[in-house]
């Protein structure tokens, strides 16, 4: 975004605020309804934001402690922060979120129109990737090498990832194959946090 001279900081402002309430509504239609009730975010995480300089976010913990729930309202405060009045305008910032089955299905070599190659593409350049349950999929051989190719460009890139998963990132050489864990490991090395708890699904909570 360019101003002339005759703009003021409040004028400035003021495109801001609407241009977030914009996105932030946008993003809000995307949340599963479950998922909508507002959230109080991990200590961590909420570090993680204030702080973001490139780096990704691995949320781990047991099966129904609220990793889902947390990372989708973490992509909302995210995206939230970039509209901050002292960060530089770089255009509407573009979130794109995955369940890794359906990332999984869609990357199949069958796939119908090459639609798995345009795909990763796509995900290597959006400005914030969320993928939900990363170790529930199963990868095959064609898969991993997309993952890679996926990874590999958002880690030159320094592009941020946010990750759920019930196993820690040097854990994943199963799914994801070991470069890809390997490059996991580090763009997460200082924001791995555990969410611990019940099973909110087994109790009163959803």
């Amino acid at each position: 975004m360019h101003f002339s001279s005759a703009d003021t900081p409040n004028n400035r402002e003021g495109v801001l605020i609407e241009r977030r309430a914009h996105a932030l509504n946008r993003f809000d239609d995307r949340i599963p309804v479950i998922y909508r009730q507002p959230i109080d975010l991990h200590e961590d995480i909420a570090n993680w934001i204030a702080g973001w300089g490139g780096g990704s976010l691995f949320l781990t913990g047991p099966i129904g402690v609220g990793k889902t729930h947390t990372a989708w309202h973490t992509c909302r405060r995210w995206l939230q922060a970039q509209y901050a009045p002292g960060e530089p305008w770089q255009g509407t910032p573009l979130v794109k979120t995955y369940r890794s089955t359906a990332l999984f299905d869609a990357l199949r070599p069958d796939a119908p129109g090459g639609e798995g190659r345009s795909l990763v593409l796509e995900l290597q350049e959006c400005d914030l990737l969320f993928i939900d349950d990363l170790a529930a999929a199963r990868a095959s051989t064609w898969t991993q090498e997309r993952l890679f190719e996926l990874f590999d460009e958002r880690y030159i890139n320094r592009r941020p990832v946010i990750i759920t998963c019930d196993v820690l990132p040097n854990e994943l050489s199963e799914v994801t194959g070991p470069r890809v864990a390997s490059r996991l490991a580090e763009m997460c090395r200082n924001s791995v946090v555990l969410l611990e708890g019940d099973d909110r699904r087994t109790g009163a909570a959803a």
